[in-house]
């Protein structure tokens, strides 16, 4: 196995199947107050392969004319995103290592044909908060480098249950997903993958 960036921690099997099953169901609490859609790219308005929401008091958002932004409603709906769930805030505290809470949590559905291209996570405002992210469902391929663009990169599974810290000198690494293993995991009826992302986006 090829050595994570420096500030990199992967977390496997962080989470037993039981609380697995516990946060789809909060999940599906955020879904049903702040519903799904497909985002589009700044400028070109093309949509984006995944499915997303947010829960917290900002929700991450893009779209053609206004681009990467944070905001506390939804775009679809208007309504304010709902709290973010507090399983969640359970993980944050025991892997963060960070005095305040996450403002957002990006939920992002990916089907089997989904994937996220390389980009840097840096529309937040505190960089010394790290980012923490849960994968639930099937499993992808996870692809990470350094802060530049063209910094090699190393890929890793991540399986359901997993949980990735990115802190520290890799707090703006470049990192995606190439693909999703489809049929990989039981736990969503219709299969697919759930990404969880926290962040604090406020500086202090």
């Amino acid at each position: 196995m090829h050595r994570l960036p420096d500030g990199v921690r992967h977390l496997p099997g962080f989470l037993e199947l039981a609380t697995q099953k516990a946060l789809v169901e909060d999940i599906r609490a955020v879904v049903a107050a702040a519903p799904l859609y497909t985002p589009e790219m700044p400028r070109t308005g093309k949509p984006m392969s995944v499915r997303m929401t947010n829960c917290g008091a900002l929700g991450w958002v893009t779209d053609r004319e206004r681009g990467y932004r944070y905001q506390p409603a939804h775009p679809a709906t208007g309504l304010a995103w709902p709290p973010i769930p507090q399983s969640l805030l359970d993980i944050w505290a025991a892997v963060s290592g960070y005095g305040l809470p996450p403002e957002a949590c990006l939920v992002n559905f990916y089907s089997d044909v989904a994937k996220m291209g390389l980009h840097q996570d840096r529309d937040e405002a505190d960089l010394a908060a790290p980012v923490v992210s849960v994968s639930l469902g099937d499993s992808c391929l996870f692809r990470i480098g350094g802060t530049h663009r063209n910094d090699p990169t190393v890929s890793l599974r991540l399986h359901s249950g997993d949980v990735v810290v990115l802190g520290g000198e890799s707090r703006l690494a470049f990192h995606g997903v190439d693909r999703i293993y489809a049929a990989s995991s039981a736990l969503l009826r219709q299969g697919g993958r759930i990404n969880l992302t926290m962040r604090r986006v406020s500086a202090r």
